[in-house]
């Protein structure tokens, strides 16, 4: 059971020996065919000026059919995610509302880059660390896991290949779309199962406008609050996924600095694998201050479920034993927030204790400013005649982002999409 964001802060507040962790991280990675790109920013701040209020930010983009949508959402969605923030939050806010925006931002981005008419499209995973808390939003099938202290492993993303989510194919389905696998001579089908126009595998992503807009790109997204002993991010594409489970991605790398980590997980999955795929990793260790150097790996008969929980816990010292049980927090993660639905209405909407943070007349997905009288609300029917709508009536979208959601819904069509063989070549289908 979640959390609420409210509790766990008030009691990070009142723990004067819990302190900002240090983040440290590394990237390594392998091309195919060069459609992986990765970000990071440890230096964001939430109020510009203020270095008590940063945050780091890692992302991962595996593009396919090209690079144009990995490359334009590597440079605009943190943009976006920023701009669909209400200004002038406390932190508690800031959080509590970053769920949402990243939602607003992922739709944006993906609405901004189809207008420009490409093709390609691109998964996502995003990682935002504020202090302990660790806010995760993906689409597609790059991942991202939590190893925390006490050698817990964690999904913070979802898996959005249509063989691992029935639910998806259902919607995608009832929108329109059709989901089947390849047709080979003979009738027979072989492959995963794909979206069809286009032959796609997953059903979210940015981009892929040659496949319909029922591949939508509302992110799932999962917050977590970290104890202040630590943990390990693994971020990494489906060319690492392909190789490795996620117990033996994190074995392999056992008590290696974040760098060494993410080459190690690399070298790993091209030695199981052979190199398909672009394989991409991000590493980042959130450490306690005392504990920035990892420690050297145990002998490998000493590996286990709990063996990560050395390299991360604080070093013990005089002051620290003797206040341990009036200010240590148990070695656990605590969720705050979860939701993976793929309604836009359902993500966007405001409930205590956020409701007030967002501006009245401004579009929920694009952040234009809106006239009373052309807003539409984001539970307006379609075949409902448009009337001016009071405040309480929003949040609200402006006609074209109205348009967007209908045909991620498969209310209308705001593309004509030609039907496209199942026995097309599969080579730049995710």
């Amino acid at each position: 059971m979640a959390v609420p964001l409210a509790v766990l802060l008030k009691r990070e507040h009142t723990n004067e020996r819990i302190e900002k962790p240090d983040v440290l991280y590394g990237q390594a990675s392998q091309s195919k065919k060069g459609e992986d790109f990765t970000f990071f920013k440890t230096e964001c701040q939430r109020v510009p000026a203020d270095g008590s209020s940063t945050f780091s930010v890692f992302a991962l983009f595996d593009g396919h059919n090209g690079t144009e949508a990995a490359i334009y959402a590597k440079e605009n969605l943190l943009n976006n995610v920023l701009g669909a923030m209400p200004s002038e939050l406390s932190r508690d806010d800031w959080l509590a509302a970053l769920p949402r925006a990243l939602v607003a931002a992922f739709v944006k981005t993906d609405k901004d880059f189809q207008n420009q008419a490409h093709s390609s499209g691109t998964t996502v995973t995003m990682v935002i660390i504020d202090g302990w808390v660790v806010t995760v939003a993906s689409v597609g099938d790059s991942r991202c896991i939590l190893e925390s202290a006490e050698g817990s492993i964690y999904h913070l993303s979802a898996d959005h290949r249509l063989d691992a989510d029935e639910k998806e194919v259902e919607r995608i389905t009832a929108s329109g779309g059709e989901v089947g696998r390849l047709n080979v001579i003979g009738g027979a089908e072989i492959g995963p199962l794909r979206c069809w126009p286009g032959g796609l595998c997953l059903s979210r992503s940015i981009g892929d406008l040659d496949v319909g807009q029922f591949i939508v790109p509302v992110p799932y997204v999962k917050q977590v609050k970290l104890s202040n002993a630590g943990g390990r991010l693994v971020i990494a594409s489906d060319g690492v996924w392909d190789a490795l489970s996620f117990e033996s991605s994190l074995k392999c790398c056992h008590g290696l600095p974040a760098e060494l980590a993410a080459n190690q997980i690399v070298k790993e999955a091209v030695h199981v694998r052979g190199l398909k795929d672009d394989t991409t990793c991000i590493v980042v260790d959130i450490l306690p201050k005392e504990k920035a150097v990892p420690a050297p790996a145990p002998h490998p008969k000493k590996q286990g479920i709990g063996a990560l929980k050395n390299m991360f816990r604080r070093k013990p010292s005089v002051k620290s034993i003797n206040v341990k049980q009036e200010t240590s927090e148990p070695d656990v993660v605590e969720e705050i927030f979860e939701d993976g639905s793929a309604a836009l209405a359902h993500r966007l909407d405001t409930g205590n204790p956020i409701q007030n943070m967002f501006k009245i007349y401004a579009c929920a997905v694009c952040q234009v400013e809106i006239k009373p009288e052309e807003a539409i609300s984001l539970h307006s029917c379609p075949s409902q005649p448009r009337k001016f709508v009071s405040p309480w009536d929003g949040p609200f979208l402006c006609l074209s982002c109205q348009q967007k959601k209908e045909a991620m819904e498969g209310k209308s069509c705001s593309q004509d999409f030609s039907s496209s063989s199942k026995s097309a070549s599969s080579d730049s289908w995710e």
